[in-house]
């Protein structure tokens, strides 16, 4: 089991890690709500089967059963914040969105504070969410050439973490009795019936090319499907905490990826605002202080 574990949470960092960049790519030939409607359909199509087969129909009649739960994190978890990050990427670069997305654990931390007493914030947390917040302050000023839009795509991908953060928070409270897997696939199939509108709305008058469906094919099938079932492979045979370690992987995954195939610059505002939303990421969840109970960072698929 000890063996799988790298192996496995490197599969998973490449999975997720590129999907800022296959995201990009997408974007040149589609609209981001078409783009993440087609990806989510594309998911769900990957994951219904396989959870017919690997549970059968007591599976859904269990997904019926907690309809509403799914219904929101079907808006808060996918539909919503995917459809963000992707209009975000078309005002910034793949690896800055990526830096972005990683806050999702800081604003955890920080909603807890309202909804969650019990999770004290002591002093370390606190300068955490504080470096955190500094972080996405620098991002946020991290392509001035691209102005006010460029501050504009990076708090979208912020607020894509926000919704995430209070998925995750939603999930813990309300959802007992449904499995990872089978919440995943109900959520990524309302989320795909609530784009659907949008997505016919502005969909491209010409075919897109062959790049654009590639991604839109490996965003669904790898980040989502595949990437999710790796996900809760890793959280059950290695532990949440093991598991959450993606989250520190991810943005240097997707900044590495943006300079080599897209040729996008590594800025020191970048460099700096990842430190930070790293650092404000392990002081917030615990990762940096051993000797008490930590609390496992909250993960999500670009």
């Amino acid at each position: 089991m000890t063996r799988r574990y790298v192996p496995l949470l490197l599969l998973l960092t490449g999975l997720w890690g590129s999907s800022f960049l296959f995201i990009e790519i997408a974007l040149d030939g589609v609209e981001p709500t078409v783009l993440i409607a087609l990806r989510l359909l594309t998911a769900a199509l990957v994951l219904v089967p396989f959870l017919a087969l690997r549970q059968g129909a007591p599976a859904f009649r269990q997904l019926r059963a907690g309809w509403q739960p799914v219904v929101v994190l079907g808006a808060i978890n996918a539909a919503i914040p995917f459809t963000l990050i992707a209009w975000g990427q078309k005002h910034i670069d793949s690896g800055i969105a990526a830096i972005a997305n990683a806050s999702v654990p800081i604003f955890v931390a920080l909603l807890a504070i309202r909804f969650r007493p019990s999770e004290k914030v002591t002093g370390s947390r606190a300068v955490g969410i504080a470096a955190g917040i500094l972080g996405v302050v620098v991002l946020a000023g991290a392509n001035p050439e691209g102005g006010w839009w460029a501050v504009a795509g990076t708090l979208a991908v912020v607020a894509a973490s926000f919704l995430y953060a209070a998925g995750a928070l939603y999930a813990q409270t309300h959802v007992e009795n449904l499995e990872p897997m089978l919440l995943v696939t109900g959520s990524t199939i309302v989320g795909t019936l609530m784009l659907a509108p949008f997505a016919i709305a502005q969909a491209p008058t010409s075919m897109p090319g062959w790049k654009v469906w590639l991604a839109i094919a490996v965003l669904g099938i790898g980040g989502m499907a595949i990437g999710q079932y790796v996900y809760y492979v890793l959280v059950e045979t290695h532990g949440s905490t093991k598991a959450a370690l993606v989250t520190y992987l991810l943005p240097g995954m997707a900044l590495v990826l943006g300079i080599v195939f897209l040729d996008e610059p590594l800025t020191i505002a970048a460099v700096v605002g990842l430190a930070l939303v790293l650092l404000g990421v392990a002081l917030g969840s615990g990762m940096l202080r051993p000797s008490r109970r930590r609390q496992p960072a909250a993960v999500h698929a670009p």
